[in-house]
């Protein structure tokens, strides 16, 4: 029987298409996941992606893993939460948000990355929350100005909540503080207690999680696995909090074969150790306890990101939200 509150994420499979997030999203509901998750950078669109898998699999809670919040200003964010949550009465619309990185806002997007990355979590999701409240808000920050901006939509009892992508103590802890959630991504098991501890600092927010795990052959994957960290090992954030998970080495090997433009070097210097510890791959047996893992670990709902690697992709997708389903 699945976790209780199991999750599945499309983030992984985002180049597979959008119509592959509603076969998805129906065999999701039919194998006991609660909710369906999706992240944004350059290919589908977050919340329409939502609403179409919320149509296809009724009754599963719906969430963004995250947003980038540069990419949309707060009342334009819970215009697209509120629309939602309005498409899905029932549902938990879980409206993650995050400060992303340069390269997704910056060099995609066009979009400044800015500055004082606390600062302005804190302002964006106060002034999401009073747009979701339905009341008249008038805001004066320092990020984000606005004047007599109410919600065009009426909600019922039910209103999406905000959950907080967050990685390093200070983020952690604020999310505890002003998010209902905070979503962890990227850090080994190992890891999580630490991270719960920070959020506890802040406050009682739920910690969501984001299990890297494949069924399939572990060393065929290892080096696509090695591209995928050594593409988060060249970002600050994430490569401190591998550092604080244990992986220092890795990380001052890979970053610094990146600065002198040896990218071979960099993605060798990501070490069996680490892929295993982070993106998991193995048998149904290995995935399952992927997931147990974390849970015991104190993440109060588990998220699969299924790591198509392998093979027919589709069957590996299958085996993997199975083996998952079955912890």
């Amino acid at each position: 029987m699945a976790h209780p509150k199991l999750g599945f994420t499309f983030a992984s499979l985002m180049p597979l298409g959008p119509a592959l997030a509603i076969e998805t999203a129906q065999q999701a509901s039919a194998l006991g996941y609660r909710s369906f998750w999706t992240a944004e950078t350059t290919g589908p669109e977050a919340f329409s992606l939502l609403a179409a898998a919320g149509a296809a699999a009724p009754g599963m809670d719906l969430g963004t893993g995250v947003l980038a919040l540069q990419l949309r200003t707060p009342m334009v964010t819970a215009m697209g939460a509120a629309t939602l949550q309005a498409l899905h009465p029932d549902a938990d619309i879980l409206l993650g948000v995050g400060i992303s990185s340069p390269v997704v806002t910056s060099r995609w997007h066009g979009v400044d990355y800015g500055e004082r990355p606390l600062a302005r979590v804190r302002e964006y999701v106060t002034l999401v929350k009073a747009c979701l409240s339905g009341e008249k808000v008038d805001f004066d920050g320092e990020f984000y100005r606005v004047k007599g901006f109410r919600l065009g939509l009426k909600l019922g009892e039910k209103k999406p909540k905000v959950v907080v992508g967050a990685l390093n103590p200070a983020m952690l802890k604020l999310a505890g503080e002003v998010a209902d959630g905070v979503l962890l991504n990227y850090l080994p098991a190992s890891h999580v207690a630490w991270s719960v501890e920070q959020v506890r600092a802040g406050g009682d927010a739920e910690i969501y999680g984001y299990v890297h795990a494949g069924v399939g052959d572990r060393e065929q994957g290892l080096d696509k696995a090695r591209r995928d960290l050594f593409s988060y090992a060249v970002v600050d954030a994430y490569a401190a909090n591998f550092r604080r998970a244990g992986f220092g080495d890795e990380v001052d090997e890979i970053r610094e074969h990146h600065a002198a433009g040896d990218r071979e070097g960099a993605l060798a210097a990501v070490s069996d150790r680490m892929c295993d510890a982070i993106d998991v791959l193995g048998d149904a047996d290995t995935v399952r306890d992927a997931v147990r893992a974390y849970v015991d670990a104190g993440v109060d709902v588990p998220v699969l990101m299924p790591l198509p690697w392998g093979g027919d992709r589709r069957q590996v997708i299958t085996a993997t939200m199975e083996a998952a389903a079955s912890a």
